[in-house]
């Protein structure tokens, strides 16, 4: 009699990161249980043991990804000592994770889906595995909206230390500065996914710190700064 449930040899956190490869390429509600348990190689009384639930399973493949392939924005975002650093750091570095630094600008793979060198789904998990879902599905849309504008809560409250700092004007808005960013932010995750190449996304991340100045309203005290230090060199 064959052998019901989980093999012997599943691996709890191998099957989530293989679930998480088809969660980042199909999306929730485009990644079939079929395809999930093909994937993972266990079956379904197997999953629902491990894991309770599709959806379970999902939210905890979101947050191994925001652990793993994610976390290199976060930490460049952090490395940055001031707001303006850190907001070119997040977007330069995420040219990269949401590319893994594909060349072809156009490799894709036979379903349409955009491929990186690595054979990794392109763009950002986090953006595009759940923008639309059925009603049904509303709470794990929902979940991944919250975490969407987690981002956007770190920028702002990025910029408001730039503006304790003098780095930034007081004046500036600074929530709107947070929205304009984290939109070239997802934007550039939805390029990479039509198969933009990092090449192209820097140059995005670089046009859209172009109007770091105007948006921020540099203050003359940054501007003094910067004109005793060019005197000097």
């Amino acid at each position: 009699m064959a052998e019901r449930g989980r093999p012997r040899c599943f691996e709890r956190e191998d099957a989530l990161r293989k679930a998480m490869n088809v969660f980042w390429c199909k999306g929730f509600e485009g990644a079939s249980l079929s395809e999930l348990t093909t994937a993972m190689g266990i079956n379904s009384p197997s999953l629902y043991a491990a894991f309770g639930s599709k959806e379970t399973l999902f939210l905890e493949a979101v947050e191994l990804y925001r652990q793993t392939d994610g976390a290199a924005t976060r930490q460049a975002f952090d490395a940055g000592t001031t707001a303006k650093e850190a907001i070119a750091a997040l977007l330069e570095t995420s040219s990269s994770c949401i590319t893994h630094k594909k060349h072809n600008d156009s490799l894709q793979n036979h379903d349409g889906e955009a491929k990186s060198d690595l054979g990794q789904p392109t763009g950002c998990m986090v953006v595009l595995s759940a923008l639309h879902c059925s009603n049904e599905n509303q709470k794990v849309q929902e979940q991944l909206s919250s975490k969407r504008r987690e981002t956007e809560v770190l920028i702002h409250e990025r910029l408001l230390r730039g503006v304790q700092d003098g780095e930034i004007s007081s004046e500036a808005n600074i929530a709107d500065i947070a929205r304009f960013y984290v939109t070239i932010l997802h934007g550039m995750s939805i390029q990479a996914r039509d198969g933009a190449c990092q090449d192209i996304l820097l140059t995005i991340a670089k046009q859209a710190m172009l109007a770091w100045d105007s948006l921020t309203l540099e203050t003359s005290r940054e501007k003094n700064k910067a004109g005793q230090v060019a005197e000097l060199i």
